[in-house]
């Protein structure tokens, strides 16, 4: 019976069912997974109770976004042969039992069953549920493809808004002990089960034929031509398109992710021993912020890309983000308003790079099988996440050693974003409309299914 259910012919959509119920199943799941983001808010307790080093409570959060890229890669092809609800069911259960196998794990002073449970089970899960409501909300809107994957990416960056505080209280009615932390891994997994269960019965995928009234199609000036042809993900990964977006995300998430990941010690840093030092109650309020200009970025950047084109909006992404580290970089500690102004813009450009890239890719191979070919290029997120917090990490750590404080510990860093950003400026530029050779043909669908 559970099998029948979760087959794609029992999810296509009855003639009257409104499109507008998509998003809030594709918001069910993302703002679970997106709990990944308040991961540190386990680490002290995870520390204190198991004498971990800081570097260790952070390895189940690295090995999940690690899984994230690989299990949206290879599992995308089939997220696109079992549709949506499958896809959402298998997240649901992997995300939800790896809370249950990491609170196994603290409970019984196991580090390496939470690393297992949250890191490889959970991580998995955050993957196949990152991608699956995607290849839907495009079929379903057409007519807007940025806003719709907009909504549902908001809710991957907003989700640590809510698990956040929400962690905090329970660590705090738990305790920190293992005991407190287990039962609060088991907390998550339950609640979360049943409310990504919500977007598992309630996504549809609309019938082969359907168009939104007075649909028709058109090529927004700036994007690269958006075709109504179908690539596969096989063929996807042959073209020069798809790995100039590839460097495209990577390094745009490079220059975002360098600032998230250290955010509360850089402001500290920056204006250390100057007349306007910040305290550790202002530092968490400006990662608050930065968390919040991520989640808005997604919605509002990848919405507006539907008016002014995909390769323009990568254009403000990547050419302003660079002024934007260069003026980083030359003003300092001058100006602390300057400073978390920049950082604030910066992240609304890393979310609203996640956001729009499954408009972009729609736009170039088609929605034939988008939603395999964003699990395939959702590696360079894998890459990104070690090579951002390397870069920053590794210089400050450096300068520090050699006596260096303030602005000239991140200094050399953000020339290093600078680089990297125009580097994808360039890539962007050289993304062109798909030769037809690598277009699927129009008749033959079981054709079109082998070659997948």
């Amino acid at each position: 019976m559970a099998v029948t259910f979760l087959t794609p012919s029992r999810a296509v959509a009855p003639t009257n069912w409104s499109r507008w119920l998509v998003p809030p199943a594709a918001l069910s799941v993302h703002l679970a997974i997106g709990q990944a983001y308040a991961w540190s808010v386990f680490k002290t307790p995870l520390e204190k109770s198991l004498g971990l080093s800081g570097t260790l409570s952070g390895v189940p959060f690295q090995l999940a976004i690690v899984m994230l890229g690989l299990s949206a890669a290879f599992g995308g092809t089939l997220v696109e042969r079992n549709g949506p609800r499958w896809a959402m069911f298998v997240s649901t259960v992997c995300f939800s039992s790896g809370f249950c196998v990491a609170a196994l794990g603290a409970v019984t002073s196991q580090f390496w069953l939470v690393v297992l449970g949250y890191g490889v089970i959970g991580g998995v899960g955050l993957g196949i549920g990152y991608i699956s409501p995607v290849s839907t909300l495009i079929k379903w809107f057409p007519d807007r493809p940025g806003m719709a994957t907009g909504i549902a990416i908001t809710g991957f960056g907003g989700g640590a808004l809510i698990a956040s505080p929400w962690s905090a209280q329970m660590l705090q009615s738990f305790g920190g002990t293992t005991g407190g932390v287990a039962a609060a891994f088991l907390v998550h997994g339950l609640v979360y089960a049943v409310f990504m269960s919500m977007g598992v019965f309630l996504v549809r995928v609309p019938p082969s034929d359907w168009r939104p009234e007075g649909y028709r199609p058109r090529a927004v000036e700036g994007n690269a031509m958006i075709t109504s042809a179908r690539v596969s993900a096989a063929n996807a990964i042959k073209t020069p398109q798809f790995w100039c977006l590839w460097v495209v995300l990577c390094f745009n998430v490079t220059a975002g992710i360098g600032i998230l990941e250290k955010a509360a010690p850089m402001i500290v840093d920056f204006f250390k021993g100057t007349p306007v030092p910040v305290g550790a109650a202002a530092s968490a309020g400006f990662v608050a912020l930065l968390s919040l200009t991520n989640m808005l970025g997604r919605f509002a950047w990848s919405s507006t890309s539907d008016v002014v084109g995909r390769k323009n909006i990568y254009r403000i992404y990547l050419g302003v983000g660079a002024v934007l580290y260069l003026v980083l970089s030359l003003v300092g500690n001058s100006s602390k308003l300057l400073f978390v102004l920049c950082a604030m813009v910066i992240l609304s450009f890393y979310g609203g790079g996640f956001a729009t890239i499954p408009a972009y890719l729609r736009d170039l191979f088609g929605t034939f099988q988008v939603g395999a070919i964003h699990g395939r290029l959702l590696t360079a997120w894998s890459v990104a996440g070690v090579l951002g917090p390397m870069i920053i990490d590794g210089i400050a750590d450096h300068e520090k050693a050699i006596g260096k404080q303030g602005p000239d510990l991140y200094t050399d860093s953000f020339y290093i974003m600078i680089a990297l950003l125009v580097v994808a400026f360039i890539a962007n530029e050289l993304v062109r409309p798909v030769n037809s050779r690598y277009h699927e043909p129009v008749a033959g669908v079981a054709q079109e299914r082998k070659a997948a």
